[in-house]
């Protein structure tokens, strides 16, 4: 029988580093520690933080032909992805919209996914009826943590050597502490680092080794919210949805030439004319005046008070000292530095279109 709100195995590490736990996706997890959501988020863009992950489903596709079948439901290109080698991409419906996003690695005999948390419960049903001859299992035996930071490297390299070598969407299995990690080089928060795969048993262990270093310190999902909002990555639930198409939310990086091309993934024919021609709204950076936040659901309104869209993810920019939101508008107001009006509260605030990210990303290349 399940419980609610689940733990990961890191749950009673949290508590005795002082975490405030909250329920996030039927799981309890920490959004901030005592060092406050703002030292936190400084701490990753100065050094290394640790956060707990392992609510995100680990996922396994074994079987002659899965990156054939996996291609029937992405638009990615995940046949000739190489061994040890990582990609971005996302589920989707007949109507171009993003059922969820998630990483894909090629681990030699099998696929490893990370989908998210909230959407397990509809993702792997979603491949066990949809991909032919392909077993579908879910790993509930391992933590998922990472070590985010331009100190990273450092952190993790100190225990794991050849993290050292990966650059960034690369992933190897590694001895850290005597335990079979899998260590990926990428991340949530627009900075280097990792997220690395350990069994169960030994993920207190390891979390402790990990923080015992100068540079590295707990992060909750505060700082990586707006780590992630600052880095202009998209949260999966606000920022792109079913209703949601790839070229709207500026992702058309993620689908290869091949499958522009090639086709063959559901919604493919919106998708790639939205790609061709250009959609009717996109997803864009958006910098209020002043000091107060913009949060999801604030309508965007054009100078002459017409709705242009509304903002989907927003806060505080620790980094860059002031508000920051991502939204939808109109493509014709979608250019950096158009003047909009954000209603917040019923008063209207100014605003400015913005290019994202908002601070650079900075990962291995």
């Amino acid at each position: 029988m399940s419980v609610f709100p689940r733990r990961t195995p890191l749950y009673d590490l949290h508590v005795a580093l002082g975490a405030k736990m909250v329920d996030f996706a039927g799981w309890e997890m920490p959004v901030q520690y005592p060092m406050g959501i703002m030292g936190e988020h400084a701490q990753c863009r100065t050094k290394a933080a640790l956060f707990d992950v392992s609510h995100m489903a680990q996922v396994e596709l074994r079987g002659a032909g899965a990156a054939e079948q996996l291609e029937t439901l992405v638009p990615a290109s995940i046949v000739p992805l190489k061994e040890g080698k990582a990609r971005y991409t996302f589920f989707t419906n007949d109507e171009g919209g993003i059922l969820d996003d998630l990483i894909v690695s090629n681990a030699g005999d099998h696929l490893f996914l990370v989908v998210n948390a909230s959407m397990r419960d509809q993702d792997i049903p979603h491949m066990r009826t949809r991909l032919k001859g392909i077993e579908v299992v879910e790993i509930t035996d391992r933590a998922l943590l990472a070590v985010q930071g331009p100190k990273a490297v450092e952190v993790v390299g100190a225990l794991c050597p050849a993290a050292r070598d990966l650059t960034f969407m690369e992933t190897i299995v590694a001895d850290i502490l005597g335990a079979s990690c899998r260590v990926s080089r990428l991340g949530y928060t627009g900075e280097d680092g990792y997220e690395i795969s350990i069994p169960e048993a030994r993920a207190e262990e390891i979390a402790h080794a990990f923080l015992a270093h100068e540079d590295c310190a707990p992060a909750g999902l505060g700082a990586r919210d707006s780590l992630r909002l600052e880095a202009g990555l998209c949260l999966y639930g606000n920022d792109i949805g079913p209703t949601t198409t790839p070229a709207q939310a500026q992702l058309g990086w993620a689908i290869q030439k091949r499958r522009r091309e090639e086709g063959g993934f559901p919604g493919a024919d919106r998708i790639l004319r939205e790609l061709a021609e250009g959609p009717a709204r996109k997803l864009v950076g958006i910098r209020p005046e002043g000091r107060a936040p913009a949060r999801a659901g604030v309508e965007i309104q054009d100078a002459g008070g017409n709705t242009l869209g509304t903002i989907t993810s927003g806060g505080f920019g620790p980094t860059v000292q002031g508000p920051v939101a991502m939204g939808y508008v109109t493509a014709d107001h979608a250019a950096p530095g158009t003047k909009v009006t954000l209603i917040v509260r019923g008063k209207p605030l100014p605003a400015e279109v913005s290019a994202l990210p908002f601070v650079k990303q900075n990962y291995k290349r």
